[in-house]
């Protein structure tokens, strides 16, 4: 029989760095309100949040306009302040994004273009000789470098989040994962656990790779629908991790809004390479040998995957050879880094992408959410999710301004 654990007038579902950044939001923006996050992990910042990269995005890849590439400059210089203010520590690092070929010079260009376009001031082209002071073991032929760029441990982030918001008021109701959201008499909304149930007058939910099936609860569209990518990092060993100063990345491939496998450097001195994205097996696969026969199901009776396949199986196969290959990986390495060899890579850990994709076979290259009378839903927030996190929340927020105060 379930049980009762309260009501409010806000419920946020899901306690990553989005839920509790938007919890947080909304307690600032509304003093007195009552904020009730439900995560159905034991702590926050579980899945996408603790597997991230730690990239403090600067905003240089995004389409002009677009939602990402407002919310990511206006995120970036949020999450530097946050961090100020609460004494959490990064590294201004920089970041290189590197043309390793002629070909690939035009797109470096556009990336320039679009980093002035979306107010990302202190970008700056370099040619081989500049380049080599910034990074001197990067080998290409022009780069794009953005110094603003920096890391962080947004677990860290995430959980000073929490602290914040419980202090404020707000309860987080761990290990409970959200079944059913119907509306109930009075207006009200009910979220029904395995064991438990609140009633809240509001609701924003944030789940990650399971945002679909939330918005599905409360006759939200099929598409977009979550297709989870899996990917894969390694940490440089210590003698080898001088070899890279800061950030390095490839020039992504147009069509995808995936990055490439680059290099990281880590708020903790550790330097990561990766990730690569192949089709994960699971929701929460972060194993290769994972499979949830749900999950499964779900992604290949899409009918926007089948066209996705379809269109990109050799990108696909690429990815995957790179997944089972070590010599493969390094060899996407050392396009970047020559001197960068397989016995200088040591296994990390694996993360999780929730990517939307379109019935059309396309994939959802900008945030989206789902608004419906006193529900709204974050239908696709990967990166730079973490780092336009405050602003991402800001705007949710204020969508749904006339809700919450009515609330």
């Amino acid at each position: 029989m379930s049980s009762r654990i309260g009501s409010a007038d806000l419920a946020v579902v899901g306690a990553g760095i989005l839920g509790l950044a938007v919890a947080r939001e909304a307690l600032r923006r509304f003093p007195g309100i009552e904020v009730a996050v439900l995560e159905k992990e034991a702590s926050v910042a579980t899945h996408q949040t603790g597997h991230s990269s730690g990239v403090i995005h600067a905003g240089v890849y995004y389409a002009p306009g677009s939602l990402k590439a407002k919310l990511c400059v206006e995120g970036s210089r949020a999450m530097y302040a946050y961090c100020d203010e609460h004494g959490i520590p990064y590294d201004r690092c920089g970041k290189v994004v590197v043309a390793t070929d002629e070909g690939e010079v035009e797109r470096l260009e556009e990336l320039f273009s679009r980093s002035k376009q979306n107010g990302v001031s202190d970008v700056r082209l370099l040619d081989q000789d500049e380049l080599g002071e910034v990074e001197p073991s990067v080998r290409g032929v022009r780069a794009l470098h953005s110094p603003a760029t920096g890391v962080v441990d947004f677990r860290r982030v995430a959980r000073t989040m929490a602290h914040e918001i419980t202090d404020g008021g707000a309860e987080i109701h761990t290990g409970r994962a959200v079944r059913r959201i119907r509306r109930v008499d009075g207006g009200l909304i009910r979220l029904d656990t395995p064991d438990s149930f609140l009633e809240a007058r509001a609701v924003i939910t944030c789940g990650g790779v399971y945002s679909d099936r939330l918005a599905r609860m409360t006759g939200g569209a099929e598409s977009p629908r979550i297709v989870p990518f899996r990917g894969r990092y390694y940490a440089l060993v210590p003698q080898a991790s001088n070899l890279v100063r800061g950030l390095v990345y490839p020039v992504p491939d147009p069509a995808f809004p995936f990055l490439g496998v680059h290099f990281t450097k880590q708020i903790s001195g550790e330097m990561w390479a990766g990730p690569n994205a192949v089709l994960a097996l699971a929701r929460e696969g972060y194993r290769a040998r994972q499979i949830a026969l749900r999950d499964v199901w779900d992604t290949v009776s899409y009918r926007g995957f089948r066209v996705f396949a379809r269109r990109n199986w050799r990108v696909g196969y690429d990815e995957l050879r790179g997944d089972v290959s070590r010599r493969a990986f390094v060899a996407a390495l050392q396009r970047l880094v020559p001197a960068v060899r397989a016995e200088h890579l040591a296994k990390t850990h694996s993360g999780i992408r929730a990517q939307a994709l379109d019935r059309d076979g396309s994939l959802v290259d900008d945030f989206r959410f789902d608004h419906a009378e006193n529900v709204v839903h974050v239908r696709n927030a990967p990166s730079p999710g973490a780092t336009s996190s405050l602003a991402i929340a800001g705007h949710i927020v204020e969508t749904a301004e006339n809700v919450i105060r009515a609330a």
